[in-house]
């Protein structure tokens, strides 16, 4: 079985639009900005043989403020940059009450089954306490970038980190 990094898309890859103390994302490829050091975690991650995997909500594909392929573009923009073969992504909103949404667990059960994963002996790197959620209850150890937004927080166990490449050194660490 593999190990994987699941990581969220925006606010752990690229950056996302901060609105009143909120992250929203890039809605078109020219807004995409990729985090420094997120190529060089990327790197390290693979190098000691994970699996790099994205698991990323799009809801505003369901609220019809951006469309599928936008989502897919900037996906495939990241993929290529950043050297990323997986992505998985709902494109649902919390009123579609579908099993890939974060929290829910459908993304990494995908992933599980595709990729042959073992989700115990892997992480989860997220930005919002969706991400952390769905990272424990797949049963992978967590870390969560603290930006501080104001929304509610994930209830532990996580680690808090400041980026991508700070999780990945500690991930290394804990190897």
């Amino acid at each position: 079985m593999n190990r994987a990094i699941f990581l969220d898309r925006d606010g752990v890859i690229n950056k996302t639009l901060v609105r009143n103390s909120l992250p929203y994302p890039p809605h078109s490829l020219s807004e995409v900005v990729v985090i420094s050091g997120v190529l060089q975690a990327i790197k390290m991650l693979k190098e000691n043989g994970f699996e790099i995997v994205v698991v990323t909500n799009q809801p505003d594909v369901s609220r019809n403020q951006i469309s599928r392929e936008s989502v897919v573009e900037i996906n495939q923009f990241l993929g290529n940059q950043l050297g990323i073969e997986h992505f998985y992504t709902c494109f649902h909103d919390d009123s579609d009450f579908c099993n890939c949404r974060k929290p829910r667990i459908g993304l990494f059960l995908q992933a599980k089954k595709n990729l042959k994963i073992n989700l115990e002996s892997s992480f989860l790197v997220g930005d919002r306490w969706r991400d952390i959620e769905a990272g424990q209850t797949a049963g992978c150890t967590c870390f969560l970038i603290e930006y501080g937004y104001e929304e509610k927080h994930p209830d532990p166990p996580y680690f808090g980190v400041t980026s991508l490449l700070e999780a990945a050194i500690k991930i290394l660490e804990m190897k």
